[in-house]
């Protein structure tokens, strides 16, 4: 009897090895391509299910695919996959809601230190042989009197909100999804959001509905001097109006992802005076790491002994959702 096929559509910096041995254990076939460059080979027809990175899979590739039945990802961002195009198609789409939970609302928290304490002008102030007397100007503030807004409340932000709430004056979010916020977090609309936050940490999908959703007038609603930090995806916030909002002097930016990645070598938000920008590795532990991949395999799994994956964002055969 044939195996059951699942395809990896791109080979990442990842290790496949461990995700492909509980596949293999559980009955299955694996095929490692690169999408688009290696293409679709005759073999592919026969995939069952999709374990995808970076390659991005839409109309034209699920029509190679007459026998796929699920999709997952190795990310919580599912921006890469026509999801309306599964929809139409009945097939289950699994991303992966908390492979990385606790890393990303650490680097989110450890951006937010970094730029209001001024750490890296206070690192080259002692690289450069000074001390106290020669520390630039201005002074950080003090945390107590901060608002911190969250545009979007769900895992990664509940959790930066309980571990950078205590440091803070207020915490403050909108996510257009939610009815209640969590103990500690006021929900408000998205212009009080804007005009209230001193710092403002974005946690939303990229989707039609969010890519360019802070442009020109969205930053020039912040208060001045206010941090923007981005842990989510750099297509949020329109980068020509970043840029002109931290060239006027009223923004500040920390961010760890950028609208095309990896950005230019002198893409000026990489040395920008007024920016912070770590190179998209927010998600990265060692914990992380295995269960980026090893999860999605398990997901595959689990939906083949039981007939659905225990989450899902599109609905599968028949119209149910997990």
């Amino acid at each position: 009897m044939t195996r059951p096929l699942i395809i990896f559509t791109d080979r990442t910096d990842l290790d496949q090895e461990p995700a492909r041995r509980i596949l293999e254990d559980a009955g299955f076939a694996t095929l490692s391509i690169d999408l688009p460059g290696s293409g679709l080979p005759e073999a592919a027809r026969e995939a069952v299910g999709l374990i995808v990175g970076y390659a991005r899979v839409d109309a034209a590739v699920l029509d190679r695919l007459p026998n796929l039945r699920i999709v997952t990802t190795t990310s919580a961002g599912f921006d890469m996959v026509d999801s309306a195009e599964l929809t139409r198609r009945g097939i289950w789409l699994s991303p992966l809601p908390d492979a990385a939970t606790e890393e990303v609302a650490a680097h989110a928290l450890t951006l937010l230190l970094a730029a209001e304490r001024h750490l890296p002008a206070a690192l080259a102030t002692t690289a450069a042989g000074g001390w106290t007397a020669q520390l630039p100007g201005p002074l950080p503030r003090r945390l107590s009197t901060l608002t911190l807004g969250l545009y979007g409340c769900g895992r990664i932000a509940r959790r930066l909100a309980r571990i950078a709430g205590p440091l803070l004056g207020r915490v403050i979010a909108h996510d257009p999804y939610l009815e209640s916020y969590p103990a500690g977090v006021d929900g408000v609309e998205p212009s009080r959001l804007l005009a209230e936050s001193d710092i403002l940490s974005l946690h939303l999908p990229l989707t039609e509905q969010t890519r360019g959703l802070l442009g020109a007038r969205e930053l020039a609603a912040l208060r001045p001097g206010a941090l923007l930090i981005n842990v989510s995806r750099g297509e949020l916030v329109e980068e020509s109006a970043l840029l002109a909002a931290l060239d006027s002097g009223g923004l500040r930016a920390a961010l760890d992802v950028t609208a095309q990645e990896p950005p230019a070598a002198a893409h000026p938000l990489r040395s920008h005076p007024r920016a912070l920008l770590t190179p998209h590795t927010a998600f990265a532990s060692e914990g992380s790491l295995e269960h980026y991949l090893c999860e999605p395999a398990r997901t595959l799994v689990t939906w083949s002994r039981e007939g659905a994956p225990p989450y899902s964002v599109t609905p599968g055969p028949g119209g149910a959702r997990n």
